[in-house]
């Protein structure tokens, strides 16, 4: 497929917007689960509380707190705090908000950071949970000796009814600092994030104590927070969209381009390349493996991208979110590789192979059809049957083996991924007991853990499907790389305006590409324009190959072909080829209507012109007796015509042309003697100026030709008109009595 990259350049801004977009997607889908345990941890569990820096605390409640920290810190407290009280402005909207403003000033916070935030967490979570550790103590006498250890005094022995934070207060300042390093040394094994958990239900009690609606400020909170959620998720779902129909553009344009780039690859192949890949090959090639590819360019900018991304941030958010359970991740991690690498080189091998597959049951199913008169004419449908069934059933069974494969992956994704969400909940809950992590924080653990089992799933069927794309890459890059062997020159000639049509050969040698001997050997002659040159011997001497060579189907291997003194060679195909009027040995029609088959030559033809070629080529009375006339259906391949039909169509389509030379290439062997002779007759009239080069097998066909080659076994053996050649040719003269009696041939 890499050798197929350079088609996918002019996508080059979809693909980096489609890049972009599964980025936002991605990152948009890893914050899910994260909102969720912002819910679950403080929107439910916490009351609305994320953390320990209150909105608003009461001045006696932050005079407690500053007890408990040092200078700096309480300076850095104090500094984002602003004290509100009855001569501040503002002071009825305050009062609105925190009831108990009335009776008590009330510090509120400025508007900070979450930097400055996260820097006074800790600071404040320390200093809340002191302060509610001295006020159970107070409460409850037979605690106050417990918590006493590490603070350097015993809470049991101070006389009931003393205010500690006042005594506290009135503590010389060392003995206080060493006090609350005591305590920190204590906290410092609790860790900030527990801290703050365990903080944040004496923050809530002193909104309650503030006069705020903490129901309402619950209710808040998750609305907020499931709303951005709600948010993420539909930045996620446009970005899907958006990326399925970028994707969607990229590969189908990819598969047009690449599609046109192939036809038009094959239309300039010559019959050298067409001997290399058969017409079922690259049919296959041009529609099944393209469409492969195409899905799996896809697929690639649809999982293969997005696929890491979820999986390496899934698990970097994972550990973050319970750093004790990293090796659970893993284990799932590991167990899914080995999954994926022993799927992996079971497929590999049965992918490879079912391209090939696919060209077989094409050649069948194609030689089935076209041959289809023939099969039944020697009643082998059996055995044609039995051919197909062998080609269908072997590809059958390599496809159900790969599927068995796909289906297997899928239920041992789902049981690993079931497991993994057991094993989460059981360690999960062992750590919740035991305050290490919260509730909400196992659940985003969980689902960051589907996250990742579902990307490398993704990735897994990504590594079944690249090993067939790459294999139809492989195929599709073998014709786009092949060079035709018959090339334009980089600075071609040109014909001269009174082009006259002689064409001659100059010790002309050619060779089929691979083969060890040379089938045509010093070919020497000229034709004439206003003379018919016919070239005649047995099977397999040579006769279609010459023809062939002045089209430059192939090129001679060595000697030249001159038309009016200029080598073929040296001018474009294009140019040559609109010289010349080709009518095959198969008289090759299209689906559509007669017209259109005519137009094929000369598409600005009149009807005036399409009716003198159709009555030079004797046409007219199979066409003439259709109702529709020229707009009479033609068949696929001319199925709805005889053969006599099929090439009288053909002669009047390259007549159409008016080409200063005319290829007859066996073109006479499907019409009866009566209409071969009227043909010849019509043309000896209509185009006496041209140039005509006539293969047949029948003496009888070119008895009157100006010249004659005869060629046997790749040779000329002889060279004239017909009295000529019966006096000096034995060739000629064995073919000719063979076919007619002495009488007829005099």
């Amino acid at each position: 497929m890499l050798r197929l990259i350079k088609y996918l350049k002019p996508y080059t801004l979809l693909i980096l917007a489609a890049i972009a977009l599964l980025f936002v997607q991605a990152n948009a889908d890893l914050a899910l689960p994260d909102y969720l345990s912002r819910i679950v941890n403080y929107g439910i569990q916490q009351g609305g509380v994320e953390n320990v820096v209150p909105q608003a605390i009461r001045q006696s409640q932050m005079d407690k707190l500053v007890l408990f920290m040092s200078p700096a810190d309480k300076d850095l407290v104090l500094e984002k705090y602003t004290l509100v009280d009855r001569d501040s402005p503002n002071y009825e909207t305050y009062q609105k908000m925190y009831p108990v403003l009335a009776t008590e000033p009330v510090y509120v916070q400025n508007k900070i950071t979450r930097a400055e935030t996260d820097a006074l967490i800790p600071v404040l979570g320390k200093a809340w949970l002191a302060v509610s550790f001295l006020q159970q103590a107070m409460e409850d006498p037979s605690k106050a000796a417990g918590m006493s250890q590490g603070m350097g005094f015993d809470l049991s022995k101070i006389p009931a009814g003393t205010d500690i934070f006042v005594l506290l207060s009135k503590m010389p300042a060392p003995q206080r600092e060493a006090m609350s390093a005591a305590m920190d040394k204590q906290f410092a094994a609790l860790g900030t994030s527990m801290i703050n958990q365990m903080a944040v239900g004496v923050v809530k009690e002193e909104y309650i104590a503030l006069g705020m609606d903490t129901a309402k400020l619950q209710t808040n909170y998750i609305l907020q927070v499931g709303g951005l959620m709600l948010l993420v998720t539909l930045i996620s779902g446009v970005a899907t969209v958006i990326v399925g129909y970028l994707a969607a553009r990229t590969s189908a344009g990819f598969a047009r381009d690449v599609r046109r780039q192939v036809f038009t690859k094959v239309e300039n192949f010559s019959n050298a390349e067409f001997d290399k890949f058969s017409t079922a090959s690259l049919i296959t090639r041009s529609t099944n493996d393209i469409t492969q590819v195409q899905m799996v360019v896809m697929m690639i900018l649809r999982m293969m991208i997005y696929a890491p991304i979820i999986g390496i941030g899934g698990i970097f958010r994972a550990v973050n979110k319970a750093t004790s359970m990293w090796w659970i991740i893993a284990v799932a991690v590991g167990v899914l590789l080995t999954l994926i690498v022993i799927v992996f080189v079971i497929a590999l091998p049965k992918f490879k192979s079912i391209q090939g597959l696919i060209d077989r049951l094409n050649l069948v199913t194609r030689e089935n059809l076209t041959g289809m008169m023939v099969i039944r004419a020697f009643n082998r449908q059996d055995f044609e049957l039995t051919r197909f069934d062998k080609a269908n059933r072997d590809l059958t069974g390599v496809m159900l083996f790969v599927s068995r494969v796909m289906v297997v992956v899928m239920p041992v994704m789902m049981l690993i991924m079931n497991g993994i969400s057991l094993l989460i909940i059981w360690v999960g809950a062992h750590q919740v007991a035991e305050a290490h992590i919260q509730v909400g924080d196992m659940m985003a653990f969980l689902q960051y853990a589907m996250q990742i089992v579902f990307a490398f799933l993704m990735m897994s069927m990504m590594f079944i499907f690249l090993p067939r794309a790459a294999v139809s890459g492989t195929r599709i890059a073998e014709v786009l790389e092949s060079e035709p062997t018959v090339k334009d020159p980089p600075d071609p000639k040109h014909f001269d305006d009174k082009f006259s049509g002689t064409v001659e050969f100059k010790n002309v040698y050619f060779r089929y590409p691979g083969a060890e001997e040379d089938v045509l050997h010093d070919i020497n002659f000229t034709a004439c324009p206003g003379q018919m040159t016919a070239i005649i011997g047995s099977t397999g001497s040579g006769k279609s190959t010459i023809v062939n060579l002045i089209p430059r189907f192939y090129d001679v291997t060595a000697g030249s072909i001159l038309l009016d003194g200029v080598d073929i060679r040296e001018v474009t195909q294009h140019e040559l080829r609109n010289k010349i009027g080709y009518i095959p040995q198969r008289g090759t029609l299209f689906s559509g209507t007669i017209e259109s088959n005519l137009r094929y030559a000369n598409e600005n033809a009149d009807e005036k012109e399409m009716r003198e070629a159709i009555e030079i080529a004797q046409a007219a009375d199979f066409i003439d007796v259709k109702e529709e006339g020229l707009a009479g259906e033609v068949a696929q391949g001319g199925m709805n015509l005889s053969g006599g039909q099929k090439q009288r169509l053909a002669i009047a389509r390259a007549l159409l042309k008016k080409a200063p030379i005319y290829i007859f290439d066996d073109s006479f062997s499907a019409l009866d003697f009566k209409t071969d002779a009227a043909v010849r007759r019509a043309l000896k009239e209509k185009i006496a100026d041209s140039t005509l080069l006539v293969v047949t097998q029948r003496v009888a066909t070119i008895k009157n030709a100006e010249q004659i080659i005869v060629l046997d076994e790749g040779r000329i053996a002889g060279k004239g008109t017909h009295q000529e050649l019966m006096r000096t040719c034995e060739t000629y003269r064995e073919i000719a009595l063979s076919q007619l009696s002495k009488e007829e041939l005099s």
